[in-house]
């Protein structure tokens, strides 16, 4: 038998001049981390300190938070390990836990942002019957879904791949995602066709809903009156301005597996960087400062006056 599909350890080889910028690396990325911690836990404390933020728009913020500090845990232990390590190296049931956690949280983001474009569409366009329709169990069964839906569809992926024999060892990247397919002996159609299946299951499908839900929005507000057009701008602009963000950032991981060797090293290596730490970052940033109640009470929590 081949030792080579006997592959139990993976080499990550995709750091740039690790040798020479690894502490500058690990204080960057160790700043960045604490940063992700706090700055999400401190908005994620004041809706749930604050009576007047118990409501389902900033529940779903609160959920979205946690997701972004759930994924950035998954990730930056590792790396910061990495840095500090003669050798870059994972298991392979690591890797997988890793590829696992990466697809299901990213899932769970454009599930959670559809169910705040559909909390916006119904506050606007049906104000009258919101309380009925956005009860707690409705957001509680929301929340579940945007979670678990995720979960359930990229286990039956990592399974898949699970099954499958090594034929190399050596990670073209830092994370364990999609490019792990490439280290299979042969590459799975089904794996491929099953990856496009969730692809469009959650991340098409809830970006069209979310498009729609938007459109609606804006056009019942350019027919209101300027109250109810400032409301749609106020809070459907954040969510906005984060779905643009993360769809962006989610692009390249798409192209990765499909273009993975047109990207030089360093490219593949700044963009991995960017989508762990730029929208973990982005999502607190944008929720503090442009949600006006959540505003308000971030200000009174460090501008107290004596």
């Amino acid at each position: 038998m081949d030792d080579r599909v006997n592959v139990t350890f993976i080499l990550i080889d995709g750091y740039v001049e690790l040798h020479k910028y690894r502490y500058l690396y690990f204080v960057i990325l160790l700043t960045l981390y604490i940063l992700i911690i706090c700055s999400n836990s401190t908005i994620v404390y004041l809706i749930w300190n604050h009576q007047n933020l118990h409501e389902p728009m900033y529940i779903f913020i609160a959920a979205l938070l946690i997701n972004s500090v759930l994924f950035s845990t998954v990730n930056y232990p590792k790396l910061l390990i990495d840095f500090l390590s003669q050798q870059q190296i994972i298991s392979y049931s690591a890797c997988l836990f890793q590829y696992f956690a990466y697809y299901s949280l990213g899932g769970s983001e454009f599930l959670l942002l559809a169910a705040m474009s559909y909390d916006r569409y119904v506050s606007i366009c049906k104000p009258l019957q919101y309380q009925t329709i956005m009860t707690k169990t409705n957001v509680n069964v929301l929340l579940v879904v945007a979670w678990l839906v995720p979960a359930c569809q990229v286990s039956v992926s990592t399974i898949l791949s699970a099954k499958k024999k090594l034929c190399a060892s050596i990670l073209k990247g830092i994370v364990c995602n999609s490019t792990i397919q490439k280290l299979h002996c042969v590459r799975s159609t089904v794996l491929n066709v099953y990856g496009l299946f969730i692809l469009v299951n959650v991340v098409i499908c809830p970006m069209i809903f979310i498009l729609f839900t938007y459109t609606r929005i804006f056009i019942i507000a350019y027919r209101s009156s300027r109250e109810v057009r400032r409301k749609a701008a106020q809070t459907c602009l954040p969510h906005l301005i984060v779905l643009i963000n993360f769809s962006c950032l989610s692009v390249y991981d798409v192209l990765l597996l499909r273009l993975g060797n047109e990207f030089p090293k360093i490219v593949r290596f700044i963009m991995t960087l960017q989508l762990l730490m730029y929208h973990p970052l982005f999502n607190p940033i944008i929720y503090g400062l442009k949600m006006k109640e959540i505003y308000k009470h971030l200000k009174s929590l460090f501008c107290k006056t004596p």
